[in-house]
């Protein structure tokens, strides 16, 4: 069965750094598109990031742009997420999807 397993999340102070992991199981990796999304208590799941199966097209919403980075290992079965110069407003959990299907997410705090 498919399987997607994060982690990397914790607590970090503004302007800093983590870097999200996603190993995935259960399907042929390298032919899925991957995507990150995050959610706060009591608002939707946001789409943060997607990239293609070969890893070549990528797409971020606006929010993250130029801050954030996916990226993915074939070879590992595995997708990234860079988070640099992170805000009070990344404050979320963040999952990694393929289609319909998710992980069980990583908490990032973002806070002094």
């Amino acid at each position: 069965q498919v399987q997607l397993v994060e982690s990397g999340g914790g607590l970090v102070q503004p302007g800093g750094s983590l870097r999200l992991s996603c190993t995935a199981s259960g399907f042929t990796f390298s032919s899925a598109a991957m995507n990150w999304y995050r959610q706060v208590p009591g608002k939707e799941r946001e789409l943060v990031a997607t990239i293609t199966s070969g890893g070549v097209g990528t797409n971020y919403a606006d929010s993250v742009k130029g801050r954030f980075r996916i990226a993915r290992d074939n070879a590992k079965n595995t997708v990234y997420l860079q988070m640099n110069k992170l805000k009070v407003d990344d404050t979320a959990v963040y999952y990694c999807n393929r289609r319909t299907y998710w992980g069980q997410g990583t908490q990032v705090t973002v806070a002094s």
